[in-house]
């Protein structure tokens, strides 16, 4: 082997087994699929509001279904995907939160507790959505500004929550050493340190 050959970096093909992290599934595809959607949808019901109101309403049924489908899902889906598997009381939450902000947060291989926390007001924020969006399709509250205020104060929320979302994805990526975007796509994840 020539002194130049030696001295490159591998490549990933010549790299040996064990350089490379091992990886077990964590999401599977109805949960991935759900997110993914679930975003798609979300930016396409907030995009079209008062323009597209058709366009509008059947994004938000989509999205009401879609919420259905996780909620039937987190009881009888795969073992991460069940909510037994990551939603736990106040004080676990608040526990991790205190580490968190220690930056001594311990690593989970599926949700941790923040992020059980977001996936429950993420989607209590789309039930809600729904709900007074379809009660504004009703007789009893068609043109009741209180309630189109109350929905649009809801999105608004929304947009807050999915900042949130999208912060605490970026900082656990950070300070666990993995590209949690990735894992949501490909539904594997490092195995547990």
């Amino acid at each position: 082997m020539s002194t130049k050959a030696a001295q490159r970096p591998a490549t990933a093909g010549e790299m040996s087994s064990s350089a490379v992290a091992p990886t077990v599934p964590v999401w599977d595809v109805a949960v991935r699929v759900f997110h993914w959607s679930l975003v798609t949808v979300f930016v396409a019901a907030f995009l079209s509001g008062d323009e597209w109101d058709r366009f509008h309403e059947l994004a938000g049924y989509t999205a009401a279904a879609l919420v259905s489908f996780r909620i039937v899902w987190g009881f009888i889906g795969t073992r991460y995907a069940r909510f037994s598997s990551f939603v736990t009381g106040p004080g676990t939450f608040l526990a991790y939160m205190r580490d968190m902000r220690a930056g001594k947060e311990k690593r989970y291989l599926g949700h941790n507790p923040a992020g059980a926390a977001m996936i429950l007001a993420l989607l209590s924020g789309v039930i809600a959505l729904a709900v007074t969006g379809y009660m504004m399709s009703l007789d009893a509250y068609w043109g009741a500004k209180w309630l189109e205020e109350v929905h649009e104060t809801i999105a608004n929320g929304m947009l807050v929550l999915i900042a949130l979302h999208v912060g605490g994805v970026v900082l656990a990526s950070l300070r666990h050493g993995e590209n949690l975007v990735r894992a949501m796509i490909t539904g594997r994840k490092r195995v547990s340190d």
